[in-house]
């Protein structure tokens, strides 16, 4: 249950997100600024974070031994997954984006073939490959309802474009998150904290942040002091506050692919936490019963995802006991 709650703190800060991309694009400010001016900024708070934990030593050895997964994990885990998010701020608002993003709940449950888990048994340790949790889709399934809930009431007069635009790439970022997140925590396997595994995976996908950076600069000049502003508010709340809670809460669990999906589904709570932003902060307009009854839903399913979490299906019990 902690973890659930580290998810849900976590989700609030997410939501910032979504409502300051938005706010960023309808001020005219360039995507490619708001995506990597984002990373750049978590840079010094991480680097003074981790030397003040006497970390930074430790996660330069761990980054020299397998360098090539670092980079590509972090390339999958931050740049596929932020550059999209950025991206599709154009073509929707806030709560459509928050709300397709919560195809990540049932990504990150698809994704668990691709996964080892180390299971001792009579014969000494073995990794065993992940089986995708059927029992624990069918939460996932009720929070996803509520979040299409919310898009039907307020879809009204969006275009196929802007459902285009919008969708896809965060469908793509939505798979590209958790599966850069635990490949990273497969690879380091709790000997890096949470602080020394973000900074890593933020000085890994810097070459990625200069180069977006640079073609915003070629085509659209530097920033707006005000986009430049509240990109820092987003480095900070997000990338800092909302990334280090979420990794923290699924290192609590990552040996536990049960739990680890239910603290995934927390990120459901950023669509309630956007819609709200959007309408005290953007002027958007107040859901009807339809959207309200989506809300309702989704955070239905959040808890029903929180205590399913804590049990454990017959058909998994065994005399094999999963190594902490």
């Amino acid at each position: 249950m902690k973890a659930i709650l580290i998810g849900c703190l976590a989700s609030i800060f997410f939501s910032l997100t979504f409502i300051l991309n938005r706010s960023m694009e309808l001020e005219g400010g360039s995507w490619y600024w708001s995506a990597s001016l984002r990373f750049f900024f978590m840079v010094p708070f991480l680097v003074l974070i981790v030397w003040m934990r006497g970390g930074l030593a430790d996660l330069f050895v761990k980054m020299r031994q397998h360098p090539k997964e670092w980079f590509i994990w972090s390339f999958v885990g931050f740049v596929v997954f932020y550059a999209p998010i950025t991206y599709a701020a154009g073509f929707g608002p806030g709560w459509l984006i928050a709300g397709t993003w919560q195809t990540t709940i049932v990504a990150g449950l698809l994704l668990a073939p691709l996964f080892y888990e180390s299971i001792r048994t009579t014969d000494g340790v073995v990794k065993k490959r992940q089986r995708i949790l059927l029992h624990s889709l069918w939460p996932s399934m009720i929070i996803l309802g509520g979040v299409f809930l919310v898009q039907l009431e307020a879809s009204t007069g969006v275009t196929m474009l802007i459902l285009l635009g919008s969708v896809v790439p965060v469908v793509v970022a939505a798979f590209a998150y958790p599966l850069g997140n635990r490949k990273m925590l497969e690879l380091v396997d709790g000997s890096l904290d949470t602080f020394q595994r973000v900074l890593g995976m933020t000085l890994m996908s810097l070459p990625w942040w200069f180069v977006l950076a640079g073609y915003g600069f070629v085509v659209d000049g530097l920033p707006e002091t005000n986009q430049v502003a509240q990109a820092f508010i987003v480095a900070l709340s997000s990338g800092i506050i909302a990334t280090v809670l979420f990794f923290f809460a699924t290192n609590l669990v990552r040996h536990q692919p049960q739990k680890l999906a239910a603290v995934e589904a927390t990120q459901s709570g950023a669509v309630v936490f956007a819609l709200l932003g959007e309408l005290i902060f953007l002027g958007g307009a107040f859901p009807s019963f339809i959207g309200l009854f989506g809300l309702l839903t989704i955070v239905g399913g959040m808890v029903i995802h929180s205590f399913h979490s804590t049990k454990v299906p017959s058909s998994e019990k065994s005399t094999t006991k999963q190594i902490s």
